[in-house]
């Protein structure tokens, strides 16, 4: 498929389908009039509408009067069924691109009625710029299928294909552990403020340092091993305050990937 006459239509515009959409819209490889957006939110709706993207309340007339050549899925998984239903018969011939948690590619096939079907796993980041996506191959879709998913996302995002198998684990990794960081924050700040520091000048310091640290992980490629090396000094704060944390916050972060990994499991069964 040629960048220049591809038609994307997003059935689901809300935090995650709507930031891919306005990432790649961004990046001015997709003029606004090959987007279109089917979202039951008036408010939503009209956002998209100022970019000049055509924005629908029903998939099923977006999909008839748009004719895109893709369509990605970003509904809630729980209203998978609900929402494809309606849809499954306007879908075939076409590319279809899902980023539903937990709806795995077998299921998929049933509800698309196709098995021309890529599964995404997104994170927020990707509307900065510097998100992370795994991809997963459907059994119908095609090598040019896939290098136009990775071509339109490459701006937004490291994206990495891999086995169905583990896009679940890649998904809860790259996916929620963005709402773990800002926890991090918050929790460090709430303690910085316990200790005595103003609630906004804490908050202020916490936030710039862990971008400053993010950006300078990325720029040297260093492990993070080595770069916690380098803050701690032999016998000082740094290193004793790392032995206290560090125990119970692997074991935490563990307990918190195989919560969300069994959270998805229910979702696929359901």
């Amino acid at each position: 498929m040629d960048n220049a006459n591809v038609r994307i239509a997003f059935v689901g515009a809300g935090a995650m389908g709507g930031a891919v959409a306005r990432g790649i819209f961004s990046t001015g490889k997709l003029a606004a009039s090959q987007l279109a957006i089917a979202e039951v939110s008036a408010g939503i709706r009209a956002s998209f509408s100022e970019l000049g993207i055509a924005a629908y309340a029903d998939a099923a007339e977006m999909i008839a009067a748009f004719d895109p050549d893709a369509v990605i899925l970003a509904v809630k998984p729980q209203a998978a069924a609900a929402v494809l239903e309606p849809v499954a018969g306007l879908l075939g011939g076409r590319l279809i691109v899902s980023i539903m948690a937990g709806v795995p590619l077998s299921k998929l096939y049933g509800l698309c009625a196709s098995e021309r079907v890529i599964r995404l796993m997104p994170n927020l980041p990707v509307a900065a710029g510097l998100g992370a996506i795994s991809l997963a191959q459907g059994a119908a879709a095609t090598a040019e299928d896939v290098a136009l998913v990775e071509d339109l996302l490459a701006d937004l995002a490291v994206v990495k294909p891999m086995r169905e198998d583990q896009l679940d684990v890649a998904g809860v990794v790259s996916g929620s552990s963005p709402a773990f960081f800002a926890f991090f924050v918050d929790c460090l700040t709430r303690a910085g403020i316990e200790a005595g520091l103003p609630a906004a000048d804490c908050r202020e310091m916490v936030e710039a340092t862990m971008r400053g640290t993010a950006q300078q992980l990325l720029d040297s490629g260093e492990h993070p091993r080595t770069y916690m090396e380098r803050v701690s000094s032999p016998g000082g704060t740094t290193i004793a305050a790392l032995r206290a944390m560090e125990g119970d916050v692997f074991r935490a972060i563990t307990d918190a990937v195989d919560a969300a990994l069994e959270r998805t499991r229910e979702l696929s069964e359901n």
